[in-house]
């Protein structure tokens, strides 16, 4: 299955039913007087949040969600059935906008519904329109038609921590061994093509969610190599894990690939800049203790907070998991206030 996170579709709800216009017409019932039944209403076009699905390729490949229209009233007062609903689960963290760009909705929880599209009223029969005055309408309505339009959708997966770094820092390895996530792992760039999630679990059961983006190359800001197209998927998160590469494998010093991702972090905007980020010297395990020493001094200059692991021999990896299992739950504290607040 492919990593779909943004698609275009068009949307058509269902036109309404019109309105019957009939008479009653029975034996031994004199001036039996109207009894035109009301149109249905055309069916809905709807979505609901599902932690079951994570990528838009269902919508990528369908283009079109178009309801079924409302029945036609009938005699006897007997009403038009309704239009059947189109309900297409999408995953958490799906933004809906507009033709102009203009957000509509935000699926950030999961069961969350929203219609894209609603369905026409159905025209009321002649049953609807009889007094004391009119006892013979002989006019009924026609069905509305339903809305319709294009929407862009556009996904933004629901983690608590974003990892990022340059190619080989060791992200999908730390991911595989601190999760249930089984990225592909090699030591040539770009293993990673698409963002991945892993579940991470604490000792008292509750535990939180990991996203790896792929590698960050100089200019991704600005359109170069595959990052700048999933950075969007790291703006929800509580903290980022920035991973270095201790070991300077590619020929660049820790305090170069630091300076790289930071240029494409405020190339990005200032959503991601200012997130709270821990930086995460990696592969300590190939390093001498003065190498050592030297990398985290260059690391240190940045004035954020410094933590040395391996990903390959989970040495520091548990102090470093607390470490981020504390700044989630302050986070899950600070959201859970505000939305206290506003409501």
């Amino acid at each position: 299955m492919r990593f779909i996170d943004e698609v275009k579709i068009e949307v058509r709800a269902g036109n309404g039913g019109k309105g019957c216009s009939s008479f009653r017409r029975e034996k031994y019932v004199a001036k039996g007087g109207p009894d035109g039944g009301d149109g249905g209403r055309g069916g809905h076009v709807i979505f609901v949040a599902s932690i079951s699905k994570n990528t838009l390729q269902e919508l990528y490949l369908r283009k079109r969600l178009i309801a079924k229209n409302g029945q036609p009233g009938m005699g006897s007062d007997c009403h038009g059935k309704n239009g059947e609903d189109i309900i297409v689960e999408v995953p958490v963290g799906t933004m809906v906008h507009d033709e102009t760009g203009h957000l509509l909705c935000d699926l950030s929880t999961p069961g969350m519904r929203f219609t894209l599209a609603r369905g026409g009223a159905g025209g009321m029969g002649n049953a609807r329109f009889s007094t004391s005055t009119n006892r013979a309408p002989r006019y009924s309505q026609p069905g509305l038609e339903g809305e319709q339009g294009i929407r862009h959708l556009e996904l933004k997966l629901m983690a608590d921590v974003g990892l990022l770094g340059l190619p080989n820092a060791g992200k999908s390895t730390l991911l595989a061994r601190i999760s249930n996530a089984r990225p592909k792992i090699a030591d040539y760039p770009f293993t990673t093509l698409k963002p991945k999630l892993g579940q991470v679990f604490m000792d008292d059961g509750d535990g939180f969610v990991v996203a790896d983006i792929p590698g960050l190359i100089e200019g991704a800001h600005e359109g170069r190599g595959l990052g700048i197209r999933f950075l969007r998927h790291i703006e929800r998160t509580a903290v980022l894990l920035h991973l270095v590469d201790s070991a300077c494998e590619e020929g660049r010093s820790v305090a170069e690939q630091i300076a790289e991702i930071e240029a494409e972090l405020k190339g990005y905007g200032e959503t991601l800049w200012n997130k709270p980020r821990l930086l995460v010297l990696n592969k300590a395990d190939a390093l001498l203790d003065e190498e050592l020493e030297s990398a985290l001094e260059q690391a240190k200059q940045t004035g954020l907070s410094v933590m040395v692991i391996s990903a390959v021999t989970g040495e520091g990896v548990k102090m470093l998991l607390h470490t981020v299992y504390e700044r989630v739950l302050s986070d899950r504290e600070q959201r859970q206030a505000e939305a206290r607040k506003e409501a």
